[in-house]
């Protein structure tokens, strides 16, 4: 039997969002809290605890430091055991932050990144302890790894 573990799930909305509950299955037995952009999301997400955090990009600074800030507390609050996401923004700084904390960290890129790496999964390098892409042709000699088409 796997030891229990917190874990923080989170991503942007859509396509994010949608890879990332493809993962629930896995999470099973795990004491997750599932995180996205979407407060509208909360009615679909699996068994566990639901945050929203504030969406934002890189093209609006002051949403970005709002979502930070969220996402800092959130991990501050969670203590997770491991993160995982599947993008963009959020998972991103979540990986960052609970690296911090000594927390495993996996990002998973998007399926729909078919010709090359999303920014937040090009900029994840170096960071996650498992860096994987959906696509085998992205692969490099450090990462990002294929491990088949997981979602």
């Amino acid at each position: 039997m796997t030891e229990r573990k917190r874990v923080l799930a989170i991503s942007s909305g859509g396509g994010h969002w949608s890879e990332l509950l493809r993962l629930a299955p896995a999470l099973e037995g795990h004491d997750v809290t599932w995180a996205t952009t979407n407060e509208g999301y909360r009615t679909t997400a699996p068994p566990g605890r639901f945050e929203h955090i504030r969406d934002a990009s890189m093209w609006n600074k002051k949403a970005l430091v709002v979502m930070v800030g969220q996402i800092v507390a959130l991990v501050a609050r969670v203590r997770p055991e491991v993160v995982v996401s599947t993008g963009a923004a959020p998972g991103y700084f979540a990986i960052r932050c609970a690296n911090l904390l000594g927390a495993r960290t996996l990002w998973i890129d998007s399926i729909a990144n078919a010709e090359q790496l999303s920014l937040s999964g090009e900029r994840i390098k170096g960071h996650a302890d498992l860096w994987l892409t959906q696509w085998e042709h992205l692969t490099g000699p450090k990462g990002p790894f294929y491990r088949g088409s997981v979602l």
